[in-house]
């Protein structure tokens, strides 16, 4: 399926670079809002520069990659299913749930596909500790964590606003990881009870080429909450931009004969803790899975990046006609759990769900290898 991006920012190199490893679309088209930023990555990645409105009347690109700003994920997915074309969104789905309602309603009007990022639980981790949960090994799983804290981008980034903007913030931007990982590995959640916090106003940039220029945030840089999911699992969340270092795992799972710890989700591979009652850690090394295997450098250290799969597995699955992994029913489904966390710390109250998704269907390894180069 030849594939065209809108959206050339930081992220781009990664899905410009994607069909390399699967082998079922190509990138032949990109469009940016500003026209040279598109020129200048399609003679990098040697694909065709073209507007935004020129990429969406091209009908030789069946699906978009929207890779732009949050803020405009509602408008560019609506405009490519109004031009007939699948699409597949960078997270999160939209900034809002009622727009990511919208959405839904008009993929279903059209009878296109959305998919959504992120697709890292595909990864070799998250399938993993999927079939060790699965499995019942470590029993039902009742209680867990997720920690979430850094101190925010804007000592790195280039363009570091948006992600103090409403659509951003620690749990639109990376607890999306987090929580997508979760519903893969537990399934829906049922409600919600949070508070929120903001530790300062204004962010001073110190990354370059912005440095020194102030941002003023809109959106709250700290979240601390409880999820409960349908089938009682109850999972403690702290989630903030506001913290300079920490000693918290990412994400610990305890069951009734066991406890499992994961590594960061933002991530494909990497290594799991396994203990069955008061029994020491075991190690298990995902290494040696296809999606699991480092591949790229990250902060100085080998990590496995393999962006682009649920783009693959959505493709796949429209030819197959079922439904893809990272389907608009995961994506609107965490964006209203996102939404919700927010909403229940701004009312001082318990957030219910209103939707609910099944948990993705596993990934073998018979089945990536399909999806290969």
């Amino acid at each position: 399926m030849n594939v065209g991006i809108i959206g050339c920012g930081n992220i781009a190199p990664v899905y410009f670079n994607s069909h390399k490893f699967y082998n079922n679309f190509k990138v032949t088209a990109c469009a940016d809002i500003v026209h040279e930023v598109a020129k200048k990555s399609a003679k990098k990645h040697n694909v065709k520069a073209q507007t935004v409105e020129e990429i969406l009347l091209n009908d030789d690109i069946s699906l978009i990659i929207n890779l732009t700003v949050p803020s405009s994920h509602k408008e560019i997915i609506m405009r490519s299913l109004e031009a007939g074309k699948h699409c597949y969104s960078e997270k999160p789905l939209a900034i809002n749930f009622k727009d990511g309602l919208a959405i839904n309603n008009l993929a279903k009007e059209k009878k296109l596909i959305v998919g959504c990022a992120p697709d890292t639980f595909l990864g070799g981790a998250g399938q993993k500790a999927r079939e060790i949960i699965d499995s019942s090994e470590i029993g039902n799983i009742v209680l867990g964590t997720f920690n979430l804290m850094s101190h925010g981008m804007e000592h790195w980034h280039p363009n570091p606003d948006f992600f103090f903007k409403p659509g951003a913030g620690p749990v639109f931007d990376v607890g999306v990881y987090y929580i997508t990982q979760l519903v893969n590995l537990l399934g829906s959640v049922e409600r919600i009870i949070s508070v929120s916090g903001t530790a300062t106003e204004e962010r001073i940039i110190t990354s370059k080429p912005n440095y020194g220029k102030k941002i003023k945030v809109e959106t709250p840089t700290t979240l601390m909450g409880v999820m409960e999911f349908t089938n009682k699992s109850k999972v403690q969340l702290f989630a903030s931009w506001d913290v300079w270092k920490h000693k918290h795992s990412t994400i610990e799972l305890y069951g009734l004969n066991g406890s499992i710890v994961l590594p960061d989700p933002n991530y494909f591979g990497g290594e799991l803790l396994l203990s069955n009652k008061d029994s020491d850690w075991q190690k298990i090394n995902t290494d040696s899975m296809l999606l699991g295997t480092p591949n790229s450098e990250d902060n100085n250290a080998m990590v496995a990046n393999y962006r682009g799969i649920g783009l693959s597995d959505m493709i796949d699955s429209i030819k197959k006609n079922i439904q893809p992994r990272c389907s608009i029913d995961l994506a609107l489904h965490v964006l209203e759990i996102m939404e919700g966390i927010l909403i229940s710390s701004i009312n001082e109250s318990i957030y219910k769900i209103t939707t609910h998704c099944d948990r993705p269907e596993s990934l073998n390894e018979e089945e990536i290898r399909s999806l290969k180069v």
